[in-house]
């Protein structure tokens, strides 16, 4: 293969991975910038005393909103004058705060339903801190990559459908995963004790990607900063690890280790066949490709939704998982950086956190 050959292969494999496995790129697109236009039709109350209506929070990461949230917020406040539920508690996440002391706040206050308004990291923090309240969670997203909710087949491509699901759908338990990190040096970084993920956690090359994506690149073009970054990746080394899956312990050579709660990436690409957001279980995925080559071939055997096919990519389902690494590697979780770790020691809780999806499904 030529070098320009072996580029354009790197090139495409490393956008459509990108594109799901690394999905933590909310694009503001066209349909939700227009479903936060101002509301055509004014909403008529309900019952005339608000303290007997129900009540939702929204927990919101204002930073999601380049004009500010104050459309976002009239539509919210709309939908829920409409559907006869009392004015909305609005809760703006802070740099120092991204959510936790939000949804305590809410939940303090007794409200029926939590909505995360923002990317997967805010649905991540508020879902963390609603897993095992028994009060559950509403998916307002500002973007094109929540893959919770595209995980649950749930359509919220604008705001008018999305609180309409928050707030007249039905509760669906899902499972949540448990991770503790071992930091570089061997301290267990914790917040203050395990964090969740809802999504994916792993170690590697996908968690390299979003620490090397410089701010001010993303800023000027996007989510190409993220192939950009992925590919100056696909080139990098190998690591050893120690892989836990309940009582089986392996080692390998890999690139990425990737544990999920559930499956499905964006562009209808599924990395983990098995995985079902509720089934009780981890999917776990190993790969350890070499060069751009074998990057198109793990890209390949993703886009063909097939557990098996490629002999540098592994799968395995657990209760529980460890991935020690042989030499610190950067961690993710739902996308998040959590910096360099040298262990990631994962559960998962079944059913423990409530998620309001369509009542039809």
């Amino acid at each position: 293969m030529t070098s320009d050959a072996a580029l354009v292969v790197g090139i495409v494999a490393a956008l459509l991975l990108l594109g799901g496995l690394f999905s933590v790129v909310a694009v503001r697109g066209k349909r939700w910038a227009e479903s936060a236009a101002e509301p055509d039709v004014a909403p008529e109350p309900f019952a005339p005393d608000p303290r007997e209506r129900p009540r939702a929070a929204v927990v919101v990461n204002p930073t999601k909103f380049d004009g500010g949230t104050g459309a976002v917020r009239r539509q919210v406040e709309a939908a829920c004058a409409s559907a006869g539920w009392a004015p909305p508690l609005w809760l703006e996440t802070t740099e120092d705060d991204p959510g936790v002391g939000q949804t305590k706040q809410a939940l303090a206050e007794g409200v029926e339903v939590v909505i995360a308004c923002g990317g997967d990291g805010t649905v991540r923090t508020v879902g963390e801190t609603l897993a095992g309240s028994g009060t559950p969670l509403g998916l307002l997203p500002t973007g094109t990559g929540n893959l919770l909710a595209r995980n649950l087949d749930t359509d919220v491509t604008d705001v008018p459908t999305s609180m309409r699901i928050a707030l007249s759908g039905r509760d669906r338990p899902v499972d949540v995963g448990w991770v503790t990190v071992v930091g570089a040096h061997g301290e267990e970084r914790t917040r203050p004790e395990e964090q969740a993920f809802l999504v994916m956690a792993g170690m590697g090359f996908d968690a390299a990607i979003m620490a090397n994506a410089p701010e001010a690149l993303k800023a000027k073009v996007g989510p190409i900063a993220y192939a950009i970054s992925g590919l100056r990746q696909l080139r990098g080394q190998q690591s050893r690890v120690r892989l836990e899956v309940d009582d089986e312990t392996v080692h390998r050579r890999v690139r990425t280790v990737v544990v999920g709660n559930c499956g499905r990436l964006l562009g209808g690409l599924v990395l983990m066949p098995d995985a079902e957001v509720d089934d009780g279980w981890l999917d776990v995925v190993s790969i350890s490709p070499k060069g751009v080559v074998g990057w198109a071939a793990v890209a390949a055997r993703v886009i063909s939704r097939r557990r098996r096919g490629h002999r540098r990519v592994e799968h395995w389902r657990a209760r529980s998982v460890t991935i020690a690494a042989e030499t610190p590697q950067p961690a993710q979780l739902d996308g998040d950086p959590v910096g360099d770790a040298r262990e990631l020691r994962m559960r998962v809780d079944p059913g423990a956190l409530l998620v309001r999806v369509p009542a039809e499904l």
